[in-house]
């Protein structure tokens, strides 16, 4: 039986800690980049892989040490700020015309940006401390997948409706500017204990 209750508080914890973090700012980038519902068909499959791996791990992920932890979030951010600043740029026609790129090839690197991303990431721990604590995988898987999507959703839709406004160029930058100070600040974090 499903726990509305655990839903809901578990879909508040984890949208509330996803919000401000990488996977708004990747739906941001990929969302001005191809179509909305194949970046968020793959992104939505990542997170689903998450949510399974955090609630069937439980409690197992809170034994690593998190100074470790910070050390890979910080090195999977500056990994992710190297591409976007390295990253060349591309043809304005390709930009305008995202309607080209295939279902498979744009979801396939949604969902591949999210996993890498994601893995170990402090929601997936979090879902997997709920999981844990409430001892309702389902409605803890539930609550959490939710959240994800509708964080991954707003930065997908958020991204659309940037790009009219403001020019790639330059959602690129800041978005690798915001990934490489969590990535400073994620290493300071385990260098400092």
């Amino acid at each position: 039986m499903i726990s509305f209750t655990v839903t809901a508080v578990v879909f508040g914890v984890v949208f509330l800690a996803e919000l401000p973090d990488k996977t708004a700012l990747a739906g941001l980038v990929l969302g001005t980049r191809y179509r909305a519902s194949y970046v968020f068909a793959g992104v939505a499959a990542a997170f689903a892989v998450h949510v399974a791996l955090a609630v069937a791990a439980g409690s197992v992920l809170t034994l690593l040490p998190q100074q470790i932890l910070h050390a890979l979030t910080g090195v999977l951010f500056l990994g992710g700020a190297a591409v976007l600043l390295m990253k060349r740029d591309e043809d304005e026609e390709e930009i305008r015309k995202p309607e080209n790129q295939s279902f498979w090839k744009v979801s396939g690197a949604g969902f591949m940006l999210i996993l890498v991303a994601e893995f170990g990431d402090l929601t997936q721990i979090m879902t997997a401390n709920l999981a844990a604590r409430y001892d309702d995988p389902l409605s803890v898987g539930i609550g959490a997948v939710l959240a994800l999507w509708a964080v991954a959703g707003i930065g997908i839709v958020g991204g659309k409706a940037l790009m009219k406004r403001v020019p790639l160029k330059l959602i690129t930058k800041v978005a690798a500017l915001v990934m490489l100070t969590l990535g400073v600040w994620s290493l300071y974090e385990a260098i400092a204990g």
